[in-house]
């Protein structure tokens, strides 16, 4: 075999293992999943289940953790909504919970499980949504943090945010959305109010049409 030929041979064995590497790497990329937040209650961005509300039960929904990365040391869990009036919170946001040294190998909370942590009105566990001004968004997220956050001090969620900034690795976001009943059915009177307002104003303009159309005698 001549050089020219064993140096083509070369090159493509060369470019069949790169290709093969490639192949790989796109293999385990592909299988590899992401972390990911779920509930079996509620799907992304829909309306949160009555008995997880202040209008219910106000229990902690259940919720499914996967995909957590390698190297990852705990999770953290946190529910907020990021809808509430500043005139009430400056930030425009509240706490519900937030639970952290959770174990890495964790794969679910259960629905209802009471478990001591932090809300906005300091530590305690679940705070269900009682939103007062309309449809407010509830946040759950959770990260996959590369330490253990042990007995610091958290006493808000941005003591907990500030603890764990630079240590993230992966995080996953599920949102539910509610409306207190109350105020539905507020919305709901006004809008038909406004609707027999609008009829009875069409009808009296009729009315008078008639009433003052030429011919029309007047009595």
């Amino acid at each position: 075999m001549t050089d020219d030929c064993r140096l083509m041979t070369d090159r493509l064995m060369t470019t069949k293992y790169v290709v093969l590497v490639a192949l790989l790497v796109t293999v385990v990329s592909a299988s590899a999943k992401s972390l990911e937040i779920s509930s079996p209650s509620f799907n992304q961005n829909e309306v949160l289940p009555e008995q997880f509300t202040c209008d219910g039960a106000g229990t902690s929904p259940a919720l499914r953790f996967s995909g957590v990365p390698r190297g990852t040391r705990s999770l953290v869990l946190i529910v907020v909504d990021p809808d509430v009036p500043k005139s009430i919170n400056p930030d425009g946001r509240f706490l519900h919970w937030a639970l952290w040294n959770l174990a890495a190998s964790r794969t679910e909370i259960i629905e209802g499980q009471r478990a001591l942590g932090l809300n906005g009105n300091g530590p305690g566990d679940y705070l269900p949504p009682c939103p007062t001004n309309g449809e407010h968004r509830y946040l759950f997220q959770l990260y996959a943090i590369d330490f253990v956050i042990g007995n610091a001090r958290i006493s808000s969620e941005a003591d907990l945010r500030s603890a764990m900034e630079g240590r993230v690795l992966e995080q996953s976001e599920l949102v539910g959305r509610y409306t207190l009943q109350s105020y539905r059915r507020i919305r709901r009177n006004l809008i038909v109010s406004v609707a027999v307002l609008i009829a009875l104003f069409v009808i009296y303009r009729v009315w008078l049409r008639i009433r003052w159309r030429p011919g029309t005698r007047q009595r």
